[in-house]
């Protein structure tokens, strides 16, 4: 296969001749989405260097298990669970006690299952993604996401980062739809009320 034939194939034509033995056509896979993996790793892991880790060990195990890949799913799906998987693992072996513990124990505005707050929360018309972001609010919301615990990052940073759809998502983090829901209302809670005091201040001082 020519490098013309190579950047004009499908996702399918380069797993296949990938499965068959062509390692031009895996190189060719890991050229067009290694941007795609390395910016959900950083978006993830909330780390430069775990991140190039992470990118790294996503397509060993590409390699080592596209044998595997069935095509019921996306690739770019079945990539975005192994990159979520690598991230949880390295968050593991580091043992970050601080950031692992339950979101529930955070202090954070109790959620009604329909996502309304229980208690006062300034109202924003936007989720936090959807705000355009100054340099300092991007500071505090990176901050934010850095506290939640991973199992909720993920599902907010591929639902209001990504924008991937409930299914999508919970697809790829191997959850209910449901589950995917509720941790996506109690990171979008949880993020609120972080940057509750920062939106309330920027609101008193406007003329």
């Amino acid at each position: 296969m020519t490098r013309r034939e190579e950047q004009i194939a499908t996702d399918e034509e380069l797993i296949s001749d990938a499965k068959s033995g062509d390692r031009s056509a895996f190189t060719s896979l890991v050229k067009r989405y290694e941007e795609t993996v390395f910016r959900f790793s950083l978006k993830l892991c909330r780390d430069r260097e775990k991140a190039e880790e992470t990118l790294q060990d996503t397509f060993i195990n590409v390699y080592r298990k596209l044998g595997s890949f069935d095509g019921k799913s996306k690739f770019s799906t079945w990539l975005y669970t192994i990159v979520a998987n690598n991230c949880l693992m390295k968050r593991r072996k580091t043992k970050l006690q601080g950031l692992e513990e339950p979101l529930e124990a955070l202090d954070l505005p109790a959620v009604s299952p329909d996502g309304r707050f229980t208690r006062h929360v300034v109202r924003w018309d936007n989720t936090p993604s959807d705000i355009l972001l100054g340099k300092e609010l991007r500071r505090v919301l990176d901050e934010a996401i850095l506290k939640l615990p991973e199992i909720y990052r993920a599902v907010f940073v591929l639902r209001d980062v990504e924008g991937k759809s409930n299914e999508e998502t919970a697809e790829v983090l191997h959850i209910s739809q449901e589950a995917a829901k509720s941790r996506l209302r109690r990171a979008r809670a949880f993020l609120r009320e972080q940057l509750d005091p920062y939106m309330t201040s920027r609101r008193k001082g406007k003329p």
